[in-house]
């Protein structure tokens, strides 16, 4: 009767032990991230975020269905990520949806993704040779109270392959979720300012990206027109915001205005510089003779930024890595015939920088970009930008003409030239332009320098523009509608400005590195036997032997 009473206190003790274990997780709960490279372990930046969200934040995420292995990794770490930011906050709920799931409704639910800015993306299954094609949504929506925010989960890049892009989509997962869980569940608090008044791209022309940015700040115009009257009543104003935007000034600058942004930036202001050096635009050789004169433009903004730290040379740069543009060659029947040729005045960028505000990002569309020389003084500049080993600089005045598709420039040409400077990252305490000089209008708070700052200048002003649809509705940023080619150019923006007004670091979630191993299609497919062997039959013949192995020890035991 011994043997029962042990039994029973054995099972009593093992039961206890259990409700006690859980009794005591509910109150010292861990996760342990086992990966090598700690892709799980939230940064501070995202617990903070995450801990911050007082009422339910839903997050519905469409990568459910049937898709390749490729798109089933990128639905295994949103998952694995959402449940990490679940743990800490109850309040983060989510769930994986296939939008698709009803065969009857596909058309109308494709169509109904699409007017919302949901882009589908059409993949190729290939399985052992049978392709098939599949369309698969990966956005996530994030929505708390009544905002809403949508995610892309895949990054675009150009020329990549699924693979590549779901590695580079994993790498920034953690920044788009946490920066959506912030953008709806954060009330806006920044103020961004796009300046006007020295002929500035009109607002359909910046439209995509003043979209962009009013999810998470407030943004609105200001005119610098009323320097001319009132100055210092122009300063007060403008000091309310955090950010000024000044998106490709065509008109030079006086010495008042450049005074009021000048002491905008000594008190603190946040300013993001797009600005052309050569007066060129690509619609200008659209003419009969299809050329123009490029010649440098005067926007009275030399002393202020060779004061930061900068010059801006009026100079185009030539690069042979470089996007193309649509060109009529003829007519076949009633459509006109277009064909894509390289432009050499459009450089095509590609990040080299480790800096969050470039890292990880795909091709940046430049046009008529011009170099940025860097002078020595105690500003720290960052180059986050530049043109590729193959470039070259034309000087100006010179004439440009559509018939330099047809040019086809030898190596030797580019030997010890390149990589000149288009985007840079200016930090540190800046001194005004007009420090021991006469100033243009009298003002009691005038500083001569301020506290460390920060801003981005940029060598061409169309990095903001977007383009036009035949109705005259503006694109989103980056598009080209004449290539069908989606560039960066959008991200790189929303970066700039995410950067210039991130206090709690959000950016630098950015640059967390993550290795991830995908499968070898290509040498599974070459030993696709011993693969179904390996991963299939041999852990069977295993479950069977141990199965076999405990019942006859079982039997052993106890028929005794």
């Amino acid at each position: 009767m011994s043997k029962p009473k042990n039994d029973f206190k054995k099972i009593a003790l093992t039961i206890l032990f259990v409700v006690v274990l859980n009794f005591a997780g509910h109150f010292a709960f861990h996760r342990f991230d086992l990966t090598a490279d700690k892709r799980y372990t939230l940064s501070e930046t995202s617990l903070n975020i995450v801990s911050e969200v007082q009422e339910p934040l839903y997050i519905d995420v469409f990568l459910e269905g049937e898709f390749p292995g490729e798109f089933k990794k990128l639905q295994t770490e949103t998952q694995q990520l959402l449940e990490e930011f679940k743990a800490e906050n109850p309040n983060i709920i989510f769930q994986f949806v296939n939008p698709l799931e009803e065969e009857e409704q596909r058309e109308t639910t494709i169509q109904s993704f699409l007017e919302r800015g949901l882009t589908p993306v059409n993949v190729t299954v290939n399985d052992k040779g049978q392709q098939t094609q599949e369309v698969v949504f990966p956005w996530a929506v994030a929505t708390c109270g009544d905002r809403s925010v949508k995610v892309p989960l895949l990054k675009n890049m150009m020329g990549a392959s699924t693979a590549e892009k779901v590695i580079s989509s994993v790498q920034h997962l953690e920044y788009a979720l946490a920066n959506a869980i912030n953008t709806v569940a954060k009330a806006k608090q920044k103020k961004v300012v796009i300046l006007n008044g020295n002929g500035e791209l009109q607002d359909r022309y910046i439209a995509d990206f003043i979209k962009s940015v009013r999810d998470n700040y407030y943004i609105g115009p200001f005119t610098l027109d009323s320097v001319a009257k009132s100055p210092n009543e122009t300063l007060k104003y403008l000091k309310k915001y955090d950010l000024a935007v000044i998106a490709k000034p065509t008109e030079a600058f006086t010495d008042a205005e450049k005074q009021v942004i000048d002491q905008f930036i000594i008190n603190g202001g946040k300013t993001l510089w797009l600005v052309d050096q050569v007066a060129m635009e690509m619609d200008s050789l659209y003419n009969e003779t299809g050329t123009n004169l490029a010649f440098p433009r005067d926007l009275g903004l030399n002393d202020m930024f060779f004061k930061y730290g900068i010059r801006m040379r009026p100079d185009l740069i030539f690069d042979l890595q470089n996007t193309p543009i649509a060109l009529a060659t003829g007519e076949q029947g009633s459509a006109t015939q277009y064909t894509q040729y390289p432009w050499f005045f459009s450089p095509l960028i590609y990040p080299t920088s480790n800096n969050p505000i470039v890292s990880n990002l795909d091709g940046i569309k430049f046009d008529f970009a011009n170099p940025i020389e860097l002078l020595g003084n105690n500003i720290k500049k960052t180059v986050l930008l530049q043109s590729s080993q193959v470039s070259k600089l034309i000087g100006t005045p010179s004439q440009v003409s559509l018939d330099m598709v047809s040019l086809r420039p030898e190596q030797k040409e580019f030997v010890g030239k390149g990589n000149y400077p288009v985007a840079v990252l200016l930090e540190g305490q800046f001194h005004s332009v007009y420090e021991n000089r006469i100033l243009p209008f009298k003002e009691a708070s005038f500083k001569n320098s301020g506290t460390t700052n920060k801003m981005i200048v940029v060598s061409d002003g169309d990095i903001i523009k977007n383009q036009l649809d035949k109705n005259g509705q503006p694109l989103e940023l980056g598009y080209d509608k004449w290539t069908n080619n989606l560039y960066a150019n959008k991200e790189f923006m929303m970066n700039c400005v995410n950067y210039l007004l991130d206090d709690n670091g959000l950016i630098n979630i950015r640059s967390k590195e993550v290795d991830l191993p995908l499968l070898d299609k290509q040498k599974v497919y070459d030993n696709y036997t011993q693969s179904q062997v390996v991963t299939v039959a041999i852990p069977i013949v295993i479950l069977l032997l141990f199965g076999v192995a405990f019942t006859l020890l079982r039997k052993r035991k106890y028929s005794k």
